[in-house]
């Protein structure tokens, strides 16, 4: 796959920087822009909050997947919902389009960028913490990332130059 046509995959925690580092990523690759947050959103006409408060938060994991499973984005930057690694099937539909990037961000960081906990749309269950969230998704992260970018003390500039560095180290590698 030309990398010019294939697109990048960003996941992470919420609070990570998956759709401000997805959005200049998309302007300097020249790529569309593509947030599963907000496909999730539009086809509710409901934020993830509400969703979690009406149905639960394992409906909104299954509105996740549905969106990831019909996901068709060749050439785009993809960011998904911190929740995405649960759904194996969609993760390795989304592989299909490109490399996954996993923005690797410190529980201590995580904790001072997010102050709307409660009303962020985390799919979670209503009495786990923040922290809890964090130790059960990083293993998942690191399962299905094709690269891991670490977040802690660089500005976003450093990140989009990092990210287009080693995806473009990794295709080639994937090439040879």
């Amino acid at each position: 796959m030309n990398p010019y046509h294939q697109s990048l995959i960003l996941i992470g925690m919420p609070g990570a920087g998956k759709s401000t580092l997805g959005l200049l990523l998309a302007k300097n690759l020249a790529k569309d822009f593509v947030d599963t947050d907000l496909l999730i959103q539009l086809e509710h006409r409901k934020t993830l909050q509400d969703i979690l408060h009406e149905k639960g938060y394992l409906a909104l994991r299954e509105a996740e997947e549905r969106v990831l499973l019909n996901a068709q984005y060749p050439s785009h930057i993809i960011a998904t919902g911190g929740s995405a690694v649960y759904s194996a099937t969609g993760m390795q539909h989304l592989k299909q389009f490109g490399p996954i990037i996993f923005l690797d961000v410190s529980i201590e960081s995580l904790e001072k960028r997010i102050h709307n906990m409660n009303n962020r749309g985390i799919a979670r269950p209503a009495n786990q913490t923040f922290a809890e969230v964090y130790a059960e998704r990083r293993p998942l992260y690191l399962q299905y990332a094709d690269i891991v970018i670490d977040c802690n003390g660089k500005n976003q500039e450093q990140l989009v130059d990092e990210v287009i560095y080693e995806e473009a180290d990794a295709f080639i590698q994937y090439e040879a």
